[in-house]
């Protein structure tokens, strides 16, 4: 006869299974003719007879504990599931929402708590010249390995990123002067961070000036000079290149690391978002009303129709000047970009880009190369959108910029630009650095941070489609676009298993083999890129079968990591 030992664990509900083992258990606890004889008490466990238990039962001060243990249970419970199952998108929103009402009701306690808005803004200004810096410094040396072997293909790159970002900023700015969405706020009493006379004396000299710093420290701990890092971040990456194996890697390794930690700083920052935000949005109902809200939704139309504009008067257009088949190009941009529009962040979407251009024909060193570099250097959407925020806020402000200043604008942002990262809403701390730049009242940043997740979805998209588009346009200009592998490659799979995000494996496996792509979740095997060792035959058996696939997952994840 078994018998099974109990722990007071398992009654409570827990998996753990005691020891079995003939005749009775050493604790004297165990199963008898399926009667429980004995419970393992562990030492120090509150014990009582039955009469004791109801006593204690009966006892108000158990009464008023068990009560308020249910309470606290019961609200602890709600805010873990608030905080599961909703995202810092949500919590700005609703922020946003009981900052008008404070607002509205309640104006002047809402002006009092204005300065927590003013912490948050300090919290973004702190964190701009390690951010950038960092971030410039991985994607500008991390590709050096070989210069000579990837200078022709990084200059094409940078050509085509400029020349794209500078077409997105020049429609940006035509598009916010012709709708002037920040025309319907009129606070001119906001305060900027200098003299107004910044925007007038800036010439081309005290550009440069700005530019090249007297000390790399103190241009990381002025917010303003950002420029200055971007400056100093290039330097500092061209001499990475150059020198030895040893010490590029430990410096490399430095700013990787450094990188991912202001990663999570961003992170931290933006956990105290919904409280900055909703603090200044009540602060700014207070002070000048309901009506200054009224043009937010006039900021946001304006963003979204110009985002249209760009993709069908500049990236269909090229798409159709280099050939390249439109309906098989939008299949293969519409999951990346419907990744990157929930998410708000491109770097979600980063793999399944890459897997599909190099199921479109790009080969996929230059995938690797064009489209992470891309994240940083080719953000289309974002560029645009800061095009538009900067003349909002300074139309919110009540100053008048001139063609000039808006040339010179739209300079600072072809370079601040740069350094943004794949993240959510790091394009909301270059705009913080760019207004600082220019003069403009960083108070004006928060009417735009309220509507930001709306407009971070949709630039974030268009960063996708136009990175995607870049890897594409590259290849082609290379000559590379589907060379002879990918040709021959195709032609040995069947015609109906060519189309994007087909269920792999199904048909071929009734021809008897099957290739696994780069990645097997929503890839037709028809376009994916093989690995070896990837084949199997429908005659294995399942056990054998079951051991391939995983080999060839392990092989995907190697090459995954390889490719990245």
């Amino acid at each position: 006869m078994h018998s099974t030992s109990l722990s007071i664990s398992e009654l409570d509900g827990n998996r753990h299974t005691g020891n079995r083992h003939n005749g009775n258990s050493n604790a004297g606890g165990g199963m008898h003719n399926g009667k429980l004889t004995g419970v393992d008490i562990h030492p120090g466990t509150y014990h009582h007879s039955h009469s004791d238990h109801l006593h204690q039962e009966t006892s108000p001060q158990t009464t008023f504990n068990g009560t308020w243990g249910v309470a606290t249970k019961a609200i602890k419970d709600a805010w873990m599931f608030l905080r599961e199952r909703t995202n810092i998108t949500a919590w700005i929103l609703v922020a946003v929402v009981i900052g008008v009402l404070v607002g509205k009701f309640a104006p002047e306690f809402a002006v009092k708590i204005g300065p927590l808005g003013t912490v948050f803004i300090r919290m973004i200004q702190c964190i701009v010249g390690p951010l950038i810096f960092s971030t410039l410094v991985v994607g500008i040396a991390g590709h050096g390995d070989n210069l000579v072997r990837i200078g022709r293909l990084a200059f094409k790159c940078v050509v085509y990123f400029e020349v794209v970002t500078t077409i997105a900023l020049i429609i940006g700015l035509i598009a916010v002067n012709i709708a002037k969405p920040g025309a319907a706020f009129n606070l001119e009493g906001l305060t900027p961070p200098d003299p107004a006379t910044i925007i007038s004396n800036i010439t081309w000299v005290t550009q440069m000036e700005a530019i090249v710093p007297t000390s790399f420290f103190l241009a990381l701990n002025d917010h303003s000079a950002v420029l200055a890092v971007v400056f100093c971040a290039i330097m500092f990456s061209v001499a990475i290149t150059q020198v030895d194996e040893r010490s590029r890697g430990i410096m490399l390794d430095f700013n990787n690391s450094l990188s991912a930690i202001m990663f999570k700083v961003v992170e931290l920052v933006m956990n105290y978002a919904p409280i900055g935000v909703g603090c200044a949005i009540a602060s700014t109902v207070g002070q000048y009303g309901v009506k200054s809200l009224t043009g937010l939704l006039n900021l946001v139309v304006t963003l979204y129709v110009s985002l249209i504009i760009f993709v069908l008067v500049i990236l269909i257009p090229i798409i159709i000047f280099c050939r390249f088949p439109l309906k098989e190009f939008v299949r293969a941009i519409g999951p990346p970009f419907l990744m990157a529009f929930a998410t708000s962040s491109s770097e979600s979407a980063l793999p399944k880009a890459m897997d599909n251009m190099v199921a479109f024909g790009v080969p996929k060193d230059i995938v690797a190369f064009v489209i992470p570099t891309g994240c940083s250097f080719n953000l289309d959407g974002t560029t645009l959108y800061l095009a538009i925020a900067v003349i909002f806020c300074a139309q919110v402000a009540g100053i008048d910029k001139s063609v000039r200043d808006q040339v010179f604008i739209c300079l600072s942002l072809m370079l601040t630009s740069k350094g943004v990262a794949a993240v959510p809403r790091t394009s909301f701390i270059v705009l913080a650095s760019t207004l600082s730049s220019f003069g403009v009242p960083l108070e004006s940043l928060m009417l735009v941070s309220s509507v930001d997740a709306f407009l971070d979805m949709a630039r974030t998209g268009i960063n996708v489609i136009g990175n995607m588009t870049a890897s594409a346009v590259i290849a082609k200009w290379e000559g590379e676009f589907r060379n002879e592998d990918w040709v021959a490659q195709r032609s040995l799979l069947m015609p109906e298993t060519l189309a994007m995000d087909e269920p792999d494996g199904d048909r071929d496996l009734e021809r008897g083999t099957a290739e696994l792509p780069l990645h097997r979740s929503h890839l037709s095997p028809g376009l994916g890129h093989t690995l070896p060792g990837a084949s199997f035959a429908v005659e294995d058996h399942p056990q054998q079968l079951n051991t391939r696939m995983m080999n060839s997952e392990k092989a995907s994840i190697h090459s995954i990591r390889s490719l990245v």
